[in-house]
């Protein structure tokens, strides 16, 4: 299974916090093939603490990144139109990342699952 991890994610496990880095090690030793986006990048980069570059930087090469394109970008603003007109809110970036994580048939790895409440999407269960 491939598993798309959103940034609360990648921080916990860059800061070996709940259990994360040990949970996506025996995910990879299963087989699951763990990625993220390029947005998720640059909101860790944005949260970086100094001393993190270097584990940081090793641990985000070793998964697979998907960028932005003109499909998602259209999926992302339908999903953000769509919650919209019922009353709720998306951000721009959960709107993107929920795209692409259905786009490409990835679960989604959040803390943020009332951020995520789409249907089509496919939340995996965070201890």
């Amino acid at each position: 299974m491939d598993l798309l991890l959103d940034t609360s994610v990648l921080i916990d496990t860059l800061r070996a916090r709940k259990g994360r880095k040990e949970l996506l090690a025996r995910l990879v030793g299963e087989g699951h093939r763990l990625t993220t986006t390029a947005l998720n990048i640059m909101e860790v980069y944005a949260r970086i603490r100094s001393g993190e570059e270097t584990p940081t930087s090793l641990f985000l090469a070793s998964l697979e990144c998907f960028g932005l394109d003109c499909e998602t970008g259209r999926q992302g603003g339908l999903l953000k139109n769509t919650w919209a007109r019922k009353g709720k809110a998306i951000s721009l970036p959960d709107a993107i990342v929920a795209a692409i994580a259905i786009e490409r048939g990835c679960k989604l790895m959040t803390d943020n699952r009332k951020d995520f409440a789409m249907p089509e999407l496919s939340l995996y269960p965070l201890p």
